[in-house]
């Protein structure tokens, strides 16, 4: 239970209004050192309630300094994407709805002149994205004057997404009087990270929940094998038909691809929508509400939904394409299995991504179980030899017996002294590693 002594009572009403009572080991852990007013560092699996984790102790800090002279945020919350801005917030103004605090939301994509207005409410808690976030701040929209907590939520992505300039540049916002700075991220090893951590954070209580590395233990992580991407395409349609998959998550690499996996998947009878970084926000915020209500079964979409997005009842998500790390892939499949609810993860692996996904593998220090649909079995079975880490052992090429070396090659034309202009023969391509995809039959 959160420690009720030490909480706000409206703050207790609005826990309890939205069934979150029982504290989870994140929120235990960060409670005391948020509450006493340490700047805090905090890695934790994706599900594991990070959001409430930093929004209980920072809005408690508020209402117990309740009727102070204030202008301008009292908490501002930074995210990597306009999706979990749009989340945090309505998961703040679930937990304050007894108390008088208000939460506005400022992110890319909306109208300035709209948020302007919305910021001259003089809100206590502001969610959004950097870039926005600092245009305010140097257009003097956004008063960060009195702010009393910074949090910088999902840290490592805004990094892998080119965002630490524009939140360095926020730090320069901040009161002489430094804030509180809350920082979470899956990984406390970015290689960016450090640069982030020297300029915002002040001897930090460090918060780890569980290895850094693991495969979700309440999913299950399964690879199916495809000889071309049409086969893929067949896997997936059969998967989506599965009626027992309620709402079903595809991961992509490439926009046009979640585009046109929606199309097919539409063409098939089902209801589907694509969800990429190049749509408007409200065409965004429209998919994910379509999803979260039923009204969509199947969302095709690039990493823009990895991180963050809570939506009850998804129970299969699919990586179309291979994610390109270890940390892509926990945060793809975290899209499932949330809380104590149970999941299916099924990455789809042509022979060029088999590196890959044993490479991913062994990140996590997990197989993944190897499946076949019915009637839909690939011909690729994997490479014929394997090395020690799981990849593929390509082979050595050999020379051809009465053909010289390529040095050898250079010394026979220089000796035959040719004239200028006369080269020799192009040298020829290397050979493949021999597991190129199959056509099926």
């Amino acid at each position: 239970m959160f420690p009720e002594t030490e909480l706000d009572r409206r703050l207790r009403l609005g826990l309890e209004a939205t069934g979150h009572g029982q504290a989870t080991e994140v929120q235990q852990a960060v409670l005391t050192p948020a509450l006493a007013g340490r700047d805090v560092l905090v890695s934790a699996a994706t599900g594991s309630g990070k959001t409430l984790a930093y929004l209980v102790p920072a809005a408690q800090r508020i209402l117990a300094a309740e009727g102070r002279a204030k202008s301008g945020a009292l908490l501002l919350v930074l995210t990597p994407t306009r999706e979990l801005a749009r989340q945090v917030a309505s998961v703040c103004t679930a937990l304050t709805e007894k108390s008088p605090l208000r939460v506005e939301v400022i992110t890319g994509g909306a109208e300035q002149k709209y948020q302007r207005a919305q910021l001259r409410r003089d809100p206590e808690v502001v969610v959004g994205t950097p870039g926005r976030l600092l245009e305010m701040c140097q257009k003097k929209a956004l008063d960060l004057s009195a702010l009393s907590t910074l949090v910088i939520d999902e840290a490592d992505r805004m990094l892998d997404l080119g965002m630490q300039e524009e939140v360095l540049a926020i730090l320069e916002h901040l009161p002489a009087a430094k804030p509180q700075v809350m920082l979470l991220s899956a990984t406390l090893k970015h290689r960016g990270l450090s640069a982030v951590i020297k300029h915002a954070l002040n001897d930090p209580a460090e918060v780890r929940i569980g290895p850094r590395r693991r495969a979700h233990s309440n999913i299950q992580h399964q690879r199916i094998l495809a000889d071309h991407e049409a086969h893929k395409e067949e896997l997936l349609l059969a998967l989506a038909g599965d009626e027992r998959y309620r709402k079903i998550l595809v991961f992509t690499n490439k926009r046009v691809r979640s585009e046109k996996l929606a199309g097919n998947l539409r063409a098939a009878g089902l209801r589907s929508a694509a969800l990429h970084g190049e749509m408007s926000t409200e065409d965004r915020k429209r998919v994910v509400n379509q999803l979260r209500e039923g009204a969509l079964r199947v969302v095709c979409a690039s990493d823009v939904a990895a991180r963050g997005l809570d939506i009850d009842g998804i129970d299969l998500v699919i990586n179309f394409d291979v994610p390109t790390s270890g940390d892509d892939y926990l945060h793809r499949s975290g899209r499932t299995g949330r809380g104590s609810a149970e999941g299916v993860a099924i990455s789809l692996v042509q022979a060029r991504e088999w590196n890959l996904m044993a490479s991913i593998q062994r990140y996590l220090g997990e197989t993944f179980e190897l499946l076949a649909l019915p009637g839909l079995k690939a011909r690729y079975a994997g490479p014929r030899k394997v090395k020690g880490s799981g990849k593929a052992a390509g082979k050595k090429k050999k020379a051809t017996p009465g053909k010289k070396s390529a040095a050898g090659k250079k010394a026979a034309t220089k000796s035959r002294r040719k004239p200028a202009g006369i080269g020799g023969t192009k040298p020829s391509g290397g050979a493949g590693d021999g597991f190129a995809p199959l056509k099926r039959r």
